[in-house]
């Protein structure tokens, strides 16, 4: 039986642009040496490598940038951040140091805006999408951001009595967007989606709310898609239809200038990952523009809110195996130091896939391995039956340590989880290490958080 690394030399194109191995054979994370980061730290462990946030926006905006030169796309592209993904404070800063926009989706994300503004990280010139279905508060804080100056803020209309809020409370001209209804893929469990107008009420809408007041400006239209961008059928129709109703609605309503495309860029999950990101940004300007001339239609300015795509491959996930357990004579069982259900609740909830691989021990034999959580749960796992591909990682042996890693979990984990609330049989958020590069490139590490504390938990549940 040979090592690890000759499994993985064998399977895949290794080492790639992320992942390499030293000498001693111990994995290096975009450079990083993950072995030097668990010595000083332990784990579990999270981990944000904010580098790959400035990449990633920076790649997208260039891509865009150049199919609009290659088409001669009479229209700008504007990058936005969706905070849903995550919401920490070194996440959004990053991303507007690279000169993101911020998409928001709940009355919570509006103090964070005023924050980042009394810190002088952004101005009123911001571009804010506030999307979502909104319950009173949020409109609230939304009226009090435009009445405040933020001339970009741009509430999103989901349903038919929103606006009236606006009208009613927003001391000056606004401006607004409207979220159109797409279709759900084939295989979902209802037709249409439950946010957003129907294709055919907006023309009516407009004219019958809009148009005849002139504090309001409609400036965008917004769709989204569950699956994010794929080169698939379903995605280039549906983007024809909001694009068809774009041409129809410009007709009516000359100041619309700008289409938001939500859904983003898919990340990577396999070591072995294919996706032409600078096709599909060529392909989606083409389709516009085409479908625009068609239509004898100017060709809309372009939004794109890149929620996981902007952090999702900035961070990781990290372990030790603390025993090995041989169930039913078959079945290999690396015990981990943390839980999915807590930690990374996709694997439990949506059986999501993850890069996975070990730390160290490269130069040892691999086996086929199931990887259970520490919870009570039987969903607490993560293998080849839940998961599709099998799972191996190396042996280790009585005087070893098997460290190993989840890798591009950067997106929504922490926020589905709960983070430093009460987690599933109390099991604690992990420490939190941010991992950036100094002024002579140089990578610097910093703790951004302590495993959460007993005392903690006690106080959320009513103990002291």
């Amino acid at each position: 039986m040979k090592t690890y690394a000759d499994l993985i030399d064998q399977s895949f194109e290794f080492p790639s642009s992320e992942f390499s191995v030293n000498k001693k054979k111990e994995l290096h994370f975009h450079g990083v040496n993950l072995m030097e980061i668990v010595k000083k730290y332990g784990t579990p462990l999270k981990l944000s490598y904010l580098p790959k946030i400035a990449t990633n926006i920076q790649y997208a905006r260039s891509i865009f940038e150049s199919a609009i030169k290659k088409h001669k796309y009479k229209g700008s592209y504007t990058y936005c951040y969706c905070t849903k993904s995550s919401h920490f404070q070194f996440v959004i800063e990053e991303a507007l140091l690279n000169n993101a926009h911020i998409e928001t989706s709940s009355a919570y994300d509006i103090p964070i805006i005023q924050h980042l503004y009394r810190k002088k990280r952004i101005d009123k010139t911001l571009i804010i999408i506030c999307n979502g279905f909104k319950r009173p508060k949020y409109v609230e804080n939304i009226i009090g951001l435009i009445n405040d100056g933020f001339e970009n803020c741009i509430p999103v209309l989901d349903n038919l009595n929103e606006l009236d809020n606006y009208v009613a409370n927003i001391d000056k001209n606004f401006q607004i967007g409207i979220r159109v209804a797409s279709d759900e893929e084939p295989n979902f469990a209802f037709y249409t989606s439950r946010l957003g107008f129907r294709y055919h009420s907006i023309i009516d809408y407009y004219k019958e709310k809009i148009q005849p007041n002139e504090k309001i400006k409609l400036k965008l239209l917004h769709f989204f898609i569950n699956t994010g961008i794929k080169d698939s059928a379903y995605y280039w129709s549906e983007l024809s239809r909001f694009v068809h109703i774009y041409c129809d609605l410009k007709k009516h309503c000359p100041e619309l200038d700008t289409i938001d495309i939500g859904g983003g860029f898919p990340i990577k999950n396999k070591l072995n990952f294919e996706f032409d990101y600078a096709y599909m940004a060529d392909q989606i300007i083409e389709n516009i523009k085409w479908i625009c001339e068609k239509n004898n239609t100017p060709t809309p300015h372009i939004i794109t809110e890149f929620g996981s795509y902007t952090v999702g491959e900035s961070g990781a996930t990290i372990y030790s195996v603390l025993d090995q357990k041989l169930q039913n004579d078959k079945e290999l069982w690396y015990m981990m130091d943390g839980s999915f259900i807590t930690h990374m609740p996709d694997v439990w909830g949506l059986n999501q896939k993850y890069i996975l691989l070990p730390l160290n021990l490269w130069d040892n034999v691999y086996h086929r391995v199931n990887i259970g959580g520490l919870t009570c749960d039987s969903m607490d796992y993560y293998d080849s039956e839940a998961h599709i591909a099998e799972v191996f990682l190396p042996k280790y042996g009585d005087k070893q340590t098997l460290y190993f890693g989840f890798f591009n979990t950067g997106a929504y984990q922490e926020a589905l989880g709960g983070y430093g609330g009460i987690q599933h049989c109390l099991i604690p958020a992990p420490k939190h290490v941010i991992i950036k590069k100094d002024e002579n490139g140089n990578f610097v590490s910093e703790l951004f958080a302590e495993e959460q504390k007993s005392e903690d938990m006690l106080k959320i549940l009513g103990y002291t």
